[in-house]
């Protein structure tokens, strides 16, 4: 157990302050904080510690608006001073798994520095080879994400809406009291 409850309280308050930001300001993320969030990533959990992945930073405006321009759901992109891109070894049995954990630490890494993030999903997209190939990242590994970054163009964070704790969670089996 954490014995400083405040570290516990401000990795909690992080976890929940975390929500998709698609506006960017142009302000761009000095290198040794994107440094900081590839070390978070490369932290994550993997299955039999395999660590399958590979991490992309893409500072470029051009190389952001082509990537932008390809995934269907991703266009903000281009406005985001960075876009995290995360590739795992098509060949490892956990490679979503693993690749997703390391992306969650990159949204959280990023909200703890106050850097807005959304991820965009890359598995099984058709445009997820297309930006493997624009990106020259090897055949053996395929995209699993994106994450554009950047200070949001809003102020502070606002804790998003969720589900009650109470209408999605249940103890040992499922409708027992």
């Amino acid at each position: 157990m954490i014995q400083n409850k405040n570290i516990a309280n401000f990795g909690v308050t992080i976890i929940q302050a975390r929500h998709s930001i698609r506006h960017f300001k142009d302000t761009p993320i000095p290198d040794e904080i994107i440094r900081k969030v590839l070390d978070c990533a490369k932290s994550a959990p993997s299955a039999k510690n395999i660590q399958p992945w590979i991490f992309g930073t893409i500072k470029d405006k051009a190389l952001r608006e082509e990537i932008a321009n390809l995934a269907t759901n991703g266009k903000f992109i281009a406005d985001a001073p960075v876009c995290f891109a995360v590739f795992g070894e098509r060949d490892q049995q956990y490679v979503v798994e693993d690749c997703c954990a390391a992306t969650e630490n990159i949204l959280i890494a990023l909200t703890g520095y106050g850097i807005g993030s959304c991820w965009v999903a890359g598995e099984g997209k058709e445009y997820a080879e297309p930006i493997r190939k624009l990106l020259g990242v090897p055949d053996n590994y395929k995209l699993i994400s994106l994450v554009a970054a950047g200070e949001a163009k809003t102020e502070g964070f606002v804790l998003a809406k969720k589900k009650n704790l109470t209408d999605i969670t249940f103890t040992d089996r499922y409708g027992s009291e």
